[in-house]
């Protein structure tokens, strides 16, 4: 069976008895203090974690990536290499570029690497056929050199080389595997997901949470029994919430309960959904949490998103297909570079007075703000100014 057909193959999976082939079977689970197991699927219910993880794939996916050739005055577009397609277009035949991005940026966020496999044609890389992380373990051979032991659909394994295997990671300890950014927030992520199941039961035990019916009176198993399941069916549940209790026998009802501000139960949601936000750095309010957001600084958090949450990994990627993808022999000239313009881009007033800044300063021509503004160039726009008191002329050596 060839190296591609065991990627895409399927085997027939044995049954799930245990809570143990479960977590196998959906992932490697993390024990916490909390009590809650967590692993990338549990952590991604989340509403936290799941938004944090979406802006940032959605973020690079929506980038378009561009491969470029740098001569000694500038740089052009490398629209006729054949690694152009693969990163701008589509790494293979059922993914667009979008697609391949964000899911590389899922399993950055959620298992800390990725990895693909490459189809080549002696040193031209023809797909990127992506491996989940799950199925992959990495490690240096006595050369110290990276092998990838990968697990495939029909439960077969091969040792591939870093030739066949494109990875990508997030910073490392080791300088091989990425950590898992919820291995290591393991607790947090617990916390949050106990704190939602909380509130969950919270809502499905009803109003009356907990409380003590008390009587003075020896009660009957059969009337004890009788007792609880009356009580279970007519109030406990969202349905029957605030609905009055009928009491006999002398019953009366004591609540022993606390609403869940008085136990900070939502203030407790509060700090873990802000925690989690710093696990993945995005800013608050991209996760429409707007408590501290405001007009006079929605824009710097914007610029602090670009600059501290996406750049870090746009330049992992651009450095991994440099080294990973490209030839040695053309890895000094040639690279790959996601645009963030659009990102960058303000409000109309603020780009048109940046860009007429920039073409009387000849840092831009009109031609070059229209290309910006994805407009067609105009006849005669391709000039680009110079300020007369900016020009240089001859010394004048006697001073007048």
């Amino acid at each position: 069976m060839g190296l591609l057909s065991k990627l895409f193959s399927r085997k027939s999976s044995p049954p799930i008895n245990t809570p143990e082939q479960l977590a196998q079977a959906l992932g490697i689970d993390y024990a916490t203090i909390s009590g809650r197991s967590v692993s990338d699927i549990k952590a991604m219910q989340l509403t936290t974690v799941f938004a944090c993880v979406r802006v940032l794939s959605e973020s690079v996916g929506m980038l378009p990536c561009h491969l470029y050739k740098e001569s000694a005055k500038q740089k052009n577009k490398a629209k006729e290499h054949w690694l152009y397609r693969l990163i701008n277009t589509a790494p293979n035949d059922y993914m667009t570029a979008q697609e391949f991005w964000e899911l590389l940026i899922v399993s950055l966020c959620l298992r800390g690497n990725f990895y693909a496999y490459k189809n080549k044609i002696g040193d031209k890389v023809t797909e990127l056929l992506p491996i989940d992380p799950g199925c992959v373990e990495a490690k240096l051979n006595a050369s110290w050199e990276p092998v990838y032991k990968v697990t495939f659909a029909d439960g077969s394994q091969d040792v591939l080389s870093q030739d066949e295997i494109w990875h990508v990671r997030i910073f490392t300890k080791d300088g091989l595997k990425g950590l898992s950014p919820i291995a290591y927030a393991k607790e947090a992520i617990g916390l949050a997901l106990a704190t939602e199941e909380h509130g969950s039961r919270l809502f499905t035990n009803g109003a009356v949470t907990t409380g003590v019916l008390s009587t003075e009176q020896v009660l009957s198993d059969a009337a004890f029994k009788r007792l609880q399941d009356d009580f279970k069916s007519r109030h406990q549940g969202l349905a029957n919430s605030h609905k009055p209790l009928i009491l006999e026998m002398g019953l009366d009802w004591k609540s022993i309960s606390l609403s869940a501000e008085d136990s900070q139960f939502l203030e407790s949601r509060k700090f873990q959904r802000d925690e989690i936000c710093a696990i993945f750095r995005v800013p608050p309010h991209l996760v429409a949490n707007l408590d501290k957001a405001s007009f006079n600084n929605i824009e710097h958090l914007g610029l602090s998103f670009i600059n501290y949450s996406l750049v870090p990994y746009l330049t992992r990627i651009e450095n991994r297909i440099k080294v990973g993808l490209l030839p040695k022999s053309q890895q000094a000239d040639t690279f790959a570079k996601f645009n963030v313009g659009a990102l960058l881009r303000g409000d109309m007033k603020s780009r048109f007075e940046a860009y007429a800044t920039a073409i009387n300063w000849g840092m831009y021509s009109p031609n070059d703000c229209l290309r910006l503004e994805d407009q067609n160039p105009r006849p005669g726009g391709d000039v680009y100014l110079t300020p007369l008191n900016m020009t240089s002329g001859p010394v004048n050596p006697t001073g007048t």
